[in-house]
C-alpha cells in the first residue's frame, strides 16, 4: 500500500470528543463530521439484549451503577447516558445494536466496525451477527473483539462477514495466528505502531488490513498516515478530516 494513501476515518465510540461515547448524539456528530465508519462495543444485558456500552459497569457514563450484564434492558434503557458529558445531552440512552443498526440503515454513507467486549459463546455471537444480516448490512459492518474465542465464534456462525483481531501486544505466532482466525483485519493499538516499525509491513504482507486504534494527536496521524495504514480510529474524527483536508 501506497505511504501516500489516506487512511480512513474511524469515529471511537462515535465522535466521542464533542458528545456522551456509544450514544446516538455522538454516532449523529461522527456522520456529519464525515467518518467513514463509527466504532462501537457491544455487551449482553442480563435478559440476553445486546446493548451498547464500553465497560463492563455503567458507572462511568450513566447516572446508574452496576455491572452491565446484571441489568436487564429496561434497567438498562432507564439510565440516562448523556448528562454525565453535558447537560446538553441528557436524557441520552444506553442504545442497542438493534437501533445502531437502523442508524446505518437511514445513512448509507457511513460504515461499523462493531467490537463484541470479551469472551462470547457462539449461541450469542449468532445473535449479533444475525441482527448484523437482518437488517441487510452485512457489506457495511466489519466485527472485531480481542478474544480469539469470540473472533473463532463470529467466524463459525458468520463466515461471510468480515473479521478483526484486536491486539494490544504482539502475540507469536502472529501471523500464523491471523491466519488461523481467518481475519482480515489486524487492529493494534497506536503505541505498538509507534514503537515497532516493522509491524504494518509485516500484516500487509499477508494482506491483511491495519486500524489503528486510538490516535487523537496530529503527530500521531502524521506517523500511521506515513507507515500506510488503511484506518485511524479515533476520537476527534471531526478534527482528523479536518486534518486531511488541510493537507490535500
Amino acid at each position: 500500500m501506497s505511504t501516500q494513501s489516506t487512511p480512513a476515518v474511524i469515529a471511537h465510540r462515535g465522535n466521542s470528543s464533542v458528545g456522551p461515547e456509544n450514544t446516538l448524539a455522538a454516532f449523529e456528530a461522527a456522520w456529519r463530521a464525515g467518518a467513514a465508519m463509527i466504532e462501537i462495543d457491544i455487551q449482553l444485558a442480563a435478559d440476553g439484549a445486546v446493548v451498547v456500552i464500553h465497560d463492563d459497569t455503567v458507572d462511568a457514563t450513566t447516572d446508574g451503577s452496576g455491572a452491565v450484564g446484571q441489568q436487564t434492558l429496561a434497567e438498562l434503557r432507564a439510565l440516562d447516558a448523556g448528562a454525565w458529558f453535558s447537560p446538553t445531552y441528557a436524557g441520552q440512552r444506553v442504545p442497542t445494536l438493534e437501533e445502531v443498526l437502523g442508524f446505518l440503515a437511514d445513512r448509507p454513507d457511513i460504515d461499523l466496525l462493531l467490537e463484541l467486549k470479551g469472551a462470547w459463546a457462539v449461541p450469542d455471537a449468532a445473535r449479533v451477527t444475525a441482527a448484523v444480516d437482518a437488517a441487510g448490512l452485512g457489506e457495511r459492518v466489519i466485527v472485531q473483539s480481542f478474544s480469539p474465542q469470540t473472533v473463532t465464534a463470529l467466524a463459525e456462525v458468520a463466515p461471510h462477514l468480515r473479521r478483526g483481531w484486536l491486539i494490544e501486544r504482539r502475540h507469536e505466532p502472529l501471523l500464523e495466528i491471523c491466519a488461523r482466525l481467518d481475519v482480515m483485519a489486524c487492529n493494534p493499538s497506536v503505541e505498538m505502531v509507534l514503537a515497532d516499525d516493522s509491524l504494518v509491513p509485516l500484516l500487509h504482507s499477508v494482506g491483511l488490513q491495519v486500524m489503528v486504534w486510538t490516535a487523537d494527536e496530529v503527530v500521531q496521524w502524521e506517523a500511521l498516515t506515513a507507515a500506510g495504514v488503511e484506518a485511524i480510529i479515533t476520537n476527534r474524527p471531526d478534527r482528523l478530516a479536518g486534518w486531511y483536508a488541510g493537507r490535500d
